[in-house]
């Protein structure tokens, strides 16, 4: 069974119902809802598409919705594009007209650019295809000298190198989209373009006001969030490491020793982790990756990853079912090899809470016998979560009745969810249903070792304290009398 995640954005190209099915044959985990397009309607009726669709093949699919922020853009261009060469002059002016754009000068959506730049900066247009250089700021221009030319199109966004371009991660848009995406019962809401914990405790207070519980994905593509990084990660439930801003900000030479960086980070933080942005941009047109592709995705698996993300190739590409079996395959190679199996991590840490140290233990028995399977008796989810951090080759199956519960730990590495009523507090019950569950699945066979994770008081949220070693087919009627209080 594939470990790592598979997220996909859902589009134009996933609308046909044959193609939905098709991509949720494939193994898609997680999809992804991006407010940047469309409208809420569109987004609800996708949404309700892809779980009735995934009922109907027996699986459980995330929703994560995406806001757009405040994506920093130029205006429009009167001819609709331009052609600008090293060293014109080219000015952005908040004040002009919108749609007055011309070869010398264009409006800009971001009024507060000439209070965030200076002589010396570099400005980095179209995910850094056109460079300009600022000469100087007088009043509502930014007089600049172009560095790369190329064509410049309308509304094409703009990054500072370096970062430090002030905009507030929430814009008036994404609070309204919040909304919408708890109206839809999303599970994961991603903020975009955060710099520090106060962005994204303000989008969990407005989605806590909304009336969803939704976990907090922090998106990773300003520079300055770096400087930031661990308050970031802790105050966030997911992060996701969106490679196209940060790299324009950053610089592409630097991105792959700060993905390392992150995966590792949140790892050990207890925080699951995105790897996102063009990791199969080449199948948005072609059936096959590129040999540079499958690089790309298994060293971000061998890295530790819970998922990678699926963008254009899914929304509006030719091969959307084609560029997940792709991604499968790759996966679940990469996940073959040693290092992605086993783990030292927090081997020497001191745990906070009973739940955490009974799925750290029960990782490390796993990892050192030989256990085939974990069943975790779960109402949140977090003790899987916690079990996820450590790099296992044993499938951990979170069996819960919430759904929610369900929805959210498609995204957890090598987390599968399954519908399970906990209907006895007999605890050698439990253990045989729960058993009995994994042999329904195929999962174990007669002789197999399988730890059992759950709580004495069935149904309480984090009430995980007991770890049980079972051998299946060993479990019989006859021997549930009692309950079981060396459990």
């Amino acid at each position: 069974m594939r470990r790592t995640k598979i997220i996909a954005t859902l589009g134009p190209a996933t609308d046909d119902p044959k193609v939905l099915d098709r991509i949720i044959e494939a193994g898609v985990d997680v999809v992804r809802i991006n407010f940047s397009h469309g409208t809420h309607e569109e987004h609800m009726e996708r949404a309700e598409k892809v779980r009735n669709r995934a009922r109907a093949h027996g699986r459980q699919v995330g929703v994560l919705c995406d806001l757009q922020g405040p994506k920093i853009r130029i205006e429009h261009f009167k001819q609709g594009k331009v052609l600008l060469e090293e060293g014109d002059t080219f000015i952005l002016d908040t004040s002009m007209d919108p749609h007055a754009g011309t070869k010398e000068r264009v409006g800009m959506a971001y009024k507060e650019l000439p209070e965030d730049v200076k002589r010396g900066d570099t400005l980095l247009l179209d995910d850094g295809r056109v460079v300009l250089w600022v000469d100087s700021v007088e009043g509502t221009e930014v007089i600049c000298r172009v560095v790369v030319g190329g064509e410049l199109s309308d509304r094409k966004g703009l990054n500072r190198q370096g970062g430090g371009l002030s905009a507030p991660a929430l814009t008036h848009k994404d609070r309204e989209d919040i909304k919408a995406a708890a109206e839809m019962q999303a599970d994961y809401l991603a903020v975009s373009f955060p710099r520090t914990a106060e962005d994204i405790e303000e989008a969990r207070r407005l989605v806590h006001e909304a009336g969803s519980h939704a976990a907090i994905v922090a998106k990773i593509e300003r520079a300055d969030a770096l400087d930031n990084i661990e308050p970031l990660i802790e105050s966030s439930d997911v992060i996701m490491i969106a490679r196209g801003d940060l790299g324009v900000e950053i610089g592409d030479a630097a991105l792959p020793p700060v993905q390392k960086h992150l995966i590792r980070t949140a790892r050990k933080m207890n925080r699951v982790v995105i790897t996102a942005t063009q990791m199969m941009e080449s199948m948005i047109h072609s059936h096959i990756p590129t040999r540079a592709e499958v690089f790309d995705v298994a060293n971000a698996v061998l890295d530790g990853t819970d998922a990678v993300m699926l963008s254009a190739e899914t929304a509006t590409g030719k091969y959307p079912d084609k560029v997940i079996a792709a991604m499968d395959r790759i996966c679940r190679e990469a996940e073959k090899q040693h290092v992605a199996m086993r783990s030292d991590h927090r081997i020497d840490t001191r745990f906070k809470h009973v739940d955490e140290a009974i799925a750290m233990a029960s990782m490390y028995t796993a990892n050192h016998l030989d256990v085939k399977a974990i069943a975790a008796l779960t109402e949140s989810g977090s003790t899987t979560l916690w079990m996820s951090r450590i790099s296992s080759g044993i499938p951990i199956y979170a069996l819960t009745r919430h759904v929610e519960t369900r929805r959210k730990v498609t995204l957890y590495r090598g987390v599968y969810p399954v519908s399970f009523e906990m209907i006895t507090k007999n605890h050698n019950e439990l253990n045989k249903e729960a058993v009995d569950e994994l042999l329904r699945r195929g999962a174990v066979r007669d002789g197999d070792l399988v730890i059992i994770t759950k709580g004495d008081l069935t149904g309480v949220m984090g009430g995980t304290n007991a770890m049980k070693i079972v051998r299946v087919g060993e479990l019989h009627e006859d021997d549930i009398q009692a309950e079981d209080l060396v459990d």
